[in-house]
């Protein structure tokens, strides 16, 4: 019995479907619009969930990826290393106080290996290198890894071998593994590439073979090029020495998987309590007991957070759109669905009258709804895998990099789409079935569709205006977010960073392949800047340590002027060239610039600080910002103010060492250096010994003058690559890359639901001239005016209007809220855009209105009487 039921169901719902099937088959202009409004809302949610599924969802490339645990160290306060690095791998703060990371050093990860809770351990450390001996020299993304690091993470190769523990032993021949998409695109894919020779920053090493397909990235978005073992740091690391292994330099990350019979707390405990041995009572303590330095093995699946970190926010906010722009589609098809429901009032009654149960009219009114909602989730996904991969594109171009991650569609996203459209069509599907079911039979089965319709629904406030509510208060959410994004980026775009963008070129000479050294690399660099300034075209050229508003940064620590030496203090620190105040335009205050000589002085202070063991005595000249003034010598004139000396060696990314300090010579305008968003701080300028990145201003375009600098840099030699060559206009565009991305696409999504919104407002009051047309004939056949009809109807679409917009503030004021951290110089309830909104949302509804209403006032009185 229970088998003939359920055979009877499939029947009944093969039956509705073939029925929906011919029935909008019949009607292709509804379908149309109605698959067209689904396939855009389903489409855009697909697209952002695929992206969020490979960025946020998919496991790890790696074996058995639940079981593989990240070492990550916390303490309460700073940790005092000489030397740290991070690569953006998981959460890290270099702070003062609730420092954490997960790069350790070396010493101690070969004592956690010792410990034998961790059977399968795998170290890693990001590089970059310029590598030549296939094409042109240039820049390749790598990692230092341990010989174990492919077996303990599952990782085959797909051609020839991957690493050996014999490959990182002292004195084990130089090779390297490449990453499969760098064996594709820069050699073609040839097998034959194994046992081919290449040369990292001049040291030869010899391809062994290349990685599986599927081992893009360990940590999410931080593709790499090629792997080398860890021991040829040695090798490759300029000025190496054994300080930078030694248990004071933190370097190196590393993940592990549990030996067999051991559980994490077990493990966790016995590498903890390592750590803090070594830590407060090693040959030179590192921290205090009361700072409770302490080891915790996380899941790599979820710390390994790279891209994710960055961009997660992005993501969800985007979802939270494009999720309303869905419920704007469902409200307007529902509104459809409903005036094409009431029109079908009277085939309902003849069915009902026959002996149809109203349940099973509803089910197939459902089915008919879902039906639609599938083909528009079809549409939908054939859209979102076009607009995916070019979103991801575009969110990845600030990088140099190729994009990391692949958004073909999986099982998860099709299983996402199937069940956004299953729940769309069930949502838009439902309110209009059970409306069409309240309605007295025998009036619907002796009047026409439109008087029944009236019969059935006379209440002031319908179904119909609620749908339409609902689509302006959502329409208000989205533009309101819209708006700030877009505030927040106009007011990025329009600060003062201090120097002149306009007709400047950046770009970064590596010499590392010359063979030059220390004295004769800064001779080359400054002879390169001579040159470049001679090129037609080029008003000044300079060089630098880093690019401004380049996202790099580099600080150092000293002790606070006029405190003792018990306080600690920060300053930012840009190691410039030649000319730069002046390629800047970033104007000198007080003072003065650096000296020629000058140049040469840092040149020997940095041979002081390549060698640990001698006592530092080089007193250098600085030029500071008005900022560091005002923190560090408010009350004093500070040409001439000595600072620095004796000072604590910084713990974090700069590798900053104990200085005999610096003095004043300059004073400088304020300028932004790493980002806009983060205030000017305390800065200072000193000569930079070498200074690859190099700053032209030109008369007129800047790139024009590119052909020619890269001509003086080949005739310096064939192996030296220019890379990262961007306007400073460009390099600001590239640093607002992510407010430039979500501001495009909130905007586009904010209108999008507008022009729903603005569809649903003009189909409903066309639906209500429509099924008024014989009160309209009859007020005008009375003397009504046309203009008052006018007026009428408009009146009616903007009242509906105003309610929604209504609603929507008070519910964006609050959604809103949630973008506090990505608005720079707006408020999260912002009048000036609460007004813009409004005003641009009533003259869209004015617009949809005008339609619909002229229609109106052009109804003949004695067609009308006669309309039923």
């Amino acid at each position: 019995m229970a088998a003939e039921r359920k055979l009877k169901l499939f029947a009944d719902i093969f039956q509705d479907l073939q029925y929906g099937a011919r029935l909008f088959s019949k009607s292709p202009g509804f379908t149309a619009v109605a698959v067209l409004t689904l396939a855009l809302g389903i489409g855009a949610n697909t697209a952002i969930f695929s992206i969020i599924n490979v960025v946020m969802l998919k496991s790890l490339p790696v074996r058995d990826p639940q079981h593989l645990y990240l070492l990550h160290w916390t303490a309460r306060h700073s940790i005092k290393i000489h030397d740290g690095s991070a690569y953006g791998d998981c959460r890290s703060a270099w702070a003062d106080v609730n420092a954490s990371g997960c790069s350790l050093s070396k010493p101690f990860l070969d004592d956690v290996r010792k410990l034998d809770v961790l059977s399968e351990m795998a170290e890693f450390a990001g590089e970059r290198f310029t590598i030549s001996g296939n094409g042109p020299a240039a820049h390749v993304s790598a990692k230092y890894v341990s010989g174990d690091f492919f077996q303990a993470l599952g990782v085959n190769a797909a051609v020839g071998r991957v690493f050996s523990p014999s490959d990182d032993a002292q004195g084990a021949a130089a090779v390297t593994v490449l990453q499969y998409r760098y064996w594709k695109r820069e050699f073609g894919g040839d097998p034959s590439v194994v046992g081919r020779t290449i040369h990292l920053d001049g040291v030869p090493f010899t391809i062994v073979g290349v990685a599986e397909e599927s081992f893009a990235f360990l940590t999410p978005g931080n593709a790499f090029d090629l792997s080398v073992p860890l021991i040829q740091s040695r090798y490759l690391r300029r000025g190496w020495t054994p300080r930078d292994e030694d248990a004071g330099s933190w370097w190196i990350e590393a993940v592990g998987r549990l030996s067999p019979g051991e559980t994490l707390n077990d493990a966790q405990a016995k590498v903890s309590g390592l750590f803090l041995n070594e830590l407060i009572r090693g040959d030179k303590p590192l921290s205090k007991a009361e700072d409770a330095p302490a080891i915790t093995l996380l899941s790599a699946q979820e710390n390994l957070t790279g891209t994710r970190a960055r961009i997660s926010k992005l993501l969800y906010t985007l979802m939270l759109a494009v999720g309303i722009v869905l419920l704007i589609a469902c409200a307007n098809v529902a509104g459809l669905l409903l005036a094409r429901a009431t029109a079908r009032q009277k085939e309902i009654a003849i069915r009902l009258a026959l002996g149809a149960g109203r349940a099973r009219l509803i089910r197939q009114l459902i089915t008919e709804s879902v039906l639609l909602s599938a083909a528009g989730g079809i549409a939908g996904v054939l859209l979102a895998r076009w607009s995916a991969r070019g979103l991801l594109a575009f969110a990845m171009n600030a990088t140099t990099q190729p994009v990391p991650f692949s958004v073909d569609l999986d099982l998860r996203v099709l299983g996402f789409a199937l069940g956004a459209a299953i729940g769309t069509g069930v949502l838009f599907g439902l309110a209009p079935a059970i409306r069409s079911m309240r309605f007295d039979l025998s009036p619907a089965l002796k009047e026409s569709a439109e008087a029944a319709g009236r019969a059935a629904g006379r209440k002031r406030f319908t179904l119909g205006n609620s749908l339409v509510v609902a689509q302006v208060g959502l329409t208000v959410i989205v533009l309101m977010g819209a708006g700030l994004l877009v505030h927040t980026l106009r007011n990025l775009r329009s600060l003062d960073p201090g120097f002149a963008t306009e007709n400047l070129v950046n770009f970064y000479v590596d010499a590392t392949l010359t063979g030059y050294k220390d004295a004769e690399l800064l001779e080359f660099y400054h002879g390169l800047r001579d040159k470049f300034s001679g090129v037609p075209g080029v008003i000044s050229a300079t060089c630098a340590d880093e690019v401004l508003l380049s996202g790099s940064i580099s600080i150092t620590g000293f002790p606070k002027p006029g405190a003792g030496g018990k306080t600690r203090a920060d300053a930012d620190v840009l190691g410039i060239g030649p000319n730069f105040f002046e390629t800047m335009k970033l104007p000198i205050v007080l003072g003065r610039t650096f000296r020629p000589e000058e140049f040469l002085l840092a040149e020997k202070s940095s041979e002081q600080e390549g060698d640990p063991k001698r006592e530092l005595t080089i007193l250098l000249p600085a030029v500071v910002n008005e900022i560091f003034v005002k923190e560090y010598f408010p009350k004093v004139n500070p040409i001439g103010q000595r600072f620095g000396a004796d000072g604590p060696e910084f713990t974090g990314d700069s590798d900053t060492r104990k200085t005999a300090g610096w003095v004043i010579v300059g004073i400088v305008k304020d300028a932004f250096y790493s980002t806009l968003r983060r205030k000017v701080h305390p800065t200072m300028y000193v000569p930079s010994p070498r200074g690859g990145s190099f700053e032209l201003r030109t008369a007129g375009n800047p790139l024009a003058v590119m052909p020619a600098v890269r001509e003086i840099v080949r005739q310096a030699g064939t192996d030296i690559p220019i890379t990262n060559v961007k306007t400073q206009t460009q390099q600001i565009d590239d640093l607002l890359y992510q407010e430039r991305l979500i501001a495009r696409l909130s905007s586009f999504f904010g209108v999008l639901a507008l022009l729903l919104a603005c569809i649903g407002l003009y189909g409903l009051l066309a639906y209500e001239v429509s099924r008024g047309t014989r009160e309209i004939g009859i007020r005008m056949a009375l003397g009504a005016q046309a203009s008052s009809v006018l007026k009428r109807v408009i009146a009616h679409g903007i009242l509906l209007a105003a309610f929604g917009a209504a609603i929507g503030i008070a519910a964006s004021i609050g959604v809103t809220r949630y973008l506090g951290s990505m608005l720079y110089g707006v408020h999260p309830t912002d009048a000036a855009t609460l007004a813009g909104v409004s005003v641009i949302l009533m003259a869209v509804a004015i617009a949809a209105c005008y339609v619909p209403a002229r229609r109106a006032t052009r109804v003949d009185p004695l067609v009308a009487l006669r309309h039923e």
